[in-house]
């Protein structure tokens, strides 16, 4: 297969899809890192370090550019894949036979694609945009001579209305369902997929695409209500 194939047939635009997909579940799984300090004492501090080291660090800041990349191809790529599976049907079912032969959630990519796309670009216009071209307060820890980024703060700010934080829960949610689909399909998609495995898989997907959009979903939440665990007596603090 040449790269002219790979962007433009329908083998090439899966392989396409599930290679910058798989890459966006890397990042998912860092970022998930990050958003966990907001969950434990000392949340502010860890929390902006954490977020300082990922905007200062030379790599991270040149992934990010490939991050960026990867979305926008998976993106395009998922939406050429709809419109050609559309056209490819010459003639809609007279029966729907809905879940029989497919979940409606891998039924509906492009619209949770959508979904996921708008509520990326409002997280972007809340955090990124402001951290990246001003606007953020500024604090310093005891004398350590960095002057932080005060991201922390920037989000008590966001998740004050409650409207916001149930909008960002449902982005997981919205997220959670795509990864359902997404996890397996990129597996079978690369050969990864055999009898032996094949359960493992499924399990390990579903796994992923409920424990990454739940920590995602209780940061707004955590910090709307000022929560904090306390891992001494694993109680939650309110």
């Amino acid at each position: 297969m040449n790269w002219s194939q790979l962007f433009s047939s329908s083998i090439g635009k899966k392989i396409v899809m599930a290679l910058t997909g798989i890459f966006l579940i890397i990042f998912l799984v860092v970022h998930c890192y990050v958003n966990a300090n907001v969950f434990f004492p000392n949340a502010q501090e860890n929390f902006n370090r954490a977020a300082h080291f990922m905007g200062t660090n030379l790599l991270i800041r040149v992934t990010e550019i490939g991050l960026f990349a990867g979305f926008i191809l998976h993106i395009i790529q998922g939406y050429k894949l709809e419109l050609q599976n559309r056209s490819s049907r010459k003639s809609r079912y007279a029966v729907n036979a809905g879940n029989k032969t497919s979940k409606w959630y891998s039924r509906s990519m492009a619209l949770l694609g959508t979904l996921i796309l708008l509520f990326l670009i409002m997280h972007l216009v809340h955090f990124w945009v402001p951290s990246r071209f001003g606007g953020l307060t500024e604090v310093k820890y005891g004398s350590d001579p960095i002057v932080f980024h005060n991201l922390y703060a920037q989000m008590q700010d966001t998740f004050a209305p409650m409207w916001v934080v149930v909008v960002y829960i449902l982005g997981c949610i919205s997220l959670s369902w795509h990864l359902l689909h997404g996890v397996q399909s990129a597996a079978q998609t690369l050969g990864w997929t055999n009898k032996k495995y094949t359960s493992m898989i499924k399990s390990i997907g579903f796994g992923f695409s409920i424990i990454v959009p739940l920590i995602f979903a209780l940061m707004p939440i955590f910090i709307h209500f000022g929560w904090e665990l306390n891992l001494g007596s694993l109680t939650l603090l309110f």
